[in-house]
Formats: C-alpha cells, structure tokens, sequence
C-alpha cells in the first residue's frame, strides 16, 4: 500500500512540474568539472555513439577523421549489417580484440566501445562464432538472481577480454504485454514481477561492472506493456503504463546504487508529456528520471535512426530536443539506415546549434561532467557502488 502510494504521487507530480521531491539516490560517480584542457569540440564528440561498417579499423574508414579529431566519443559493434546481412564488425574473438585495440588507438581519448549483449534473441556475440552461450533474460528471470549475477560476471569477463567496455543491457523493462513485438515475444524481460525486474537487473549489471564493462538500463521509462515497436513508428503507451509497476525497478535500483548508465526509449507518454517521446522530453529525463529518480549519471539515448524519432522530427531538432531534455549521450548505429555521411551531418549539426546558441556550452559541460566522470570512475578501478554479490 504504502509503495503504491509513493509511486501515485510520483505519477501526478511528474504530469504536472518537472521538478519534483529528488531522492537519495547518487550517480555512479559525482560530476567532475571540465578542467582538464578539454575543448568544446571534444566535450560535443563525447556525446556522440556512433555504429560503422567493417571488421578491421584503418585510416580509410568514413569514421577515422571524426573518432581521431575526438569528435566521436563512443562505438556501437553490430553482428551484421541489417541492409544487406553481411558480418558488420564481428567475425571471431581474436579478430574483434584486434578491432577494438584499433578502435581505442585511432580515438584523440579515451573512448565507449559498446555492445547489445543481452542474451537470447538479442546478442551479437553467438556461440557459433566462438563467444560464450548467453540465456534471455526471461530464462534467467526463472532462476535465482545469484544465478543471474554468475551469468553476468561471466558475460562481464568475456567482454572485457574482448575490449569492449560498456553492455547496452540489462532491459528492465517489466514484462506486462506477452505479445510486446519487441519486449515480451522476444524474452526480453526478467519477470512479470517489477520487484524480480529488479532484482535480476541489479545483478546483472553489478556482474558487469565487477570486471569493468559499465551496464545500462533500459528503456525508460518502461517499455513493457507496448503493443507496438519504436523501430517502425511512434509508440504511445498512455493507456497502458503504470507508474506502480514500470517505475519501480528503477526505483529500486537507484536505491540499491546503479553502476552504469540509464537508456531513454523513444516512447510517447501522454499523462508525462503530450507532446514530445521520452528522449526528446525534458518533463520525463529531467523532470522525472533525474529530478523525480534522483539519477544523477548518464543517460544514454536509445538509437536516433528509429522511426519513433526519425520519421517524425527532422535530425537537427531531433538533436536540439535531445540534448535540451537531458540526454548526454546520442546513439546512432547507423545501421538501421546506413549512411555513410551520417557521423559528419550529426556533428555539424551540433557545432551549429551551439554556435547559434540553441544549445548552450553549459548544457554539453553538463554532460561532459558525467560522462568524463564515468569514464574516470571505472579507469581507476573503483566501480562504486558494486558490492560484488548479487542483489537481495
């Protein structure tokens, strides 16, 4: 009773002010000010992810420039390239240790090399090419979260020994639709039950975290009970979210401390924000996520090139919105449509809107903060709040 009460109240404060009662809750690592020597060029490439095409990295990649200038902070490896179904970055172990050695050797600085490494349907490292089994996290959500966070450390080893140091999972997202298209058909989601989501994702991601892959939770603020996939279009899931339930993992998790980042799906929430999807709107990552959650770390976005933001928002205010609403991170796989122009169009873009003062130089030191203060957390070999043990 007296959680559901909390999370009523959260619900209407969050419709009606985007600042709200924060909690206790402290970001993986507290913010660091830019003063390092850090140019405005480098803080904007810091925001940005980008996907490529190619199993080796050499100077006539379409991304050599940009990631040597440190105008791209951040890598997302894919299996295959979905336009054509060729091997796009990951062929064999000791292949994909030689691309992200070249990877972080090209980069101006110390740079994300990420992956969606969930299990089950959605992997893209798979036994058949030489990397470790990884169940779905339904298959997990059915045993212990002990046995969860074995998994996890496991997959945080492997990983690690591969190069790759952030994880694009665990979904803690609450399986409240078995006929989600992208979630419960796919066995995306631990449990039916938030308290599991919880419990299973917190040890998931401490278990990544012990050998030094940073996790990520998504997709805020729940995708659980959608009918429909942000892939192919808007997705509005006013009818069916609920704060009691798809708030509460997350709830959960920041109390307990989360040491890694936090992903925004492009979901349109009418009570939260009628007019703008998660990612674009600052009532729900400021107002709710940092304000209302307490999350102080980095938030990522989920991929820009889906058709929830791509066919409905041009890519310049696409962009503005973005950074205007709190994300620090803007993922682009460039592979859903692939553009090989793509990386150069999105950083123009930025320099313009902060050359024209639509986004403003103190908005991306915010994001710079935590970003660098992430990336130095885990190069020190602290990872804060990671017990090592799985959750309770």
């Amino acid at each position: 009773m007296f959680r559901s009460l909390i999370f009523a109240i959260l619900f209407f404060a969050a419709a009606a002010s985007p600042a709200w009662a924060a909690a206790t809750t402290q970001p993986v690592a507290a913010p660091v000010a830019a003063q390092d020597g850090t140019d405005m060029d480098q803080m904007l490439g810091a925001m940005l992810m980008f996907g490529f095409r190619g199993i080796k990295f050499e100077a006539g990649n379409e991304i050599y420039p940009m990631l040597s200038e440190g105008k791209i902070g951040g890598i997302i490896l894919f299996e295959k390239d979905i336009s054509n179904g060729n091997i796009r970055n990951i062929e064999s172990p000791e292949q994909l240790k030689t691309l992200t050695a070249d990877l972080r050797k090209a980069a101006k600085g110390p740079i994300f090399i990420g992956i969606d490494q969930e299990g089950g349907q959605v992997r893209r490292l798979r036994p058949a090419r030489g990397f470790m089994d990884l169940p779905s996290a339904q298959h997990m959500g059915q045993s212990s979260s002990e046995s969860t966070f074995d998994m996890a450390d496991r997959l945080g080893q492997e990983l690690a020994s591969l190069g790759i140091d952030v994880d694009l999972a665990p979904v803690v997202d609450v399986d409240s639709n078995p006929y989600n298209p992208v979630i419960g058909r796919l066995g995306r989601a631990f449990s039916s039950d938030p308290a599991q989501v919880a419990a299973h994702a917190l040890s998931f991601g401490r278990g990544l975290a012990r050998n030094g892959v940073i996790p990520v939770l998504k997709h805020f603020p729940g995708q659980g009970c959608a009918g429909k996939d942000t892939h192919l279009g808007a997705v509005d899931i006013s009818q069916c979210w609920n704060a009691n339930v798809d708030l509460l993992p997350y709830a959960e998790i920041f109390r307990a401390g989360w040491p890694g980042m936090v992903m925004t799906g492009h979901l349109r929430l009418a009570g939260l924000d009628a007019e703008l999807p998660a990612t674009l709107s600052a009532k729900i990552v400021t107002g709710l996520l940092r304000d209302g959650l307490g999350w102080q770390g980095v938030v990522i976005s989920d991929d820009m090139q889906m058709k929830a933001i791509a066919s409905e928002f041009e890519l310049k205010n696409a962009i503005a919105l973005t950074i205007d609403a709190g994300i620090d991170i803007l993922l682009f796989g460039n592979n859903l449509e692939w553009d090989p122009a793509l990386p150069q169009k999105v950083w123009t873009a930025m320099k313009s809107l902060l050359e024209d003062g639509i986004i403003s130089e103190e908005r991306i030191r915010q994001s710079w903060s935590r970003i660098n203060g992430l990336k130095q957390a885990y190069a020190a070999g602290a990872k804060p709040l990671v017990e090592g043990k799985p959750a309770q």
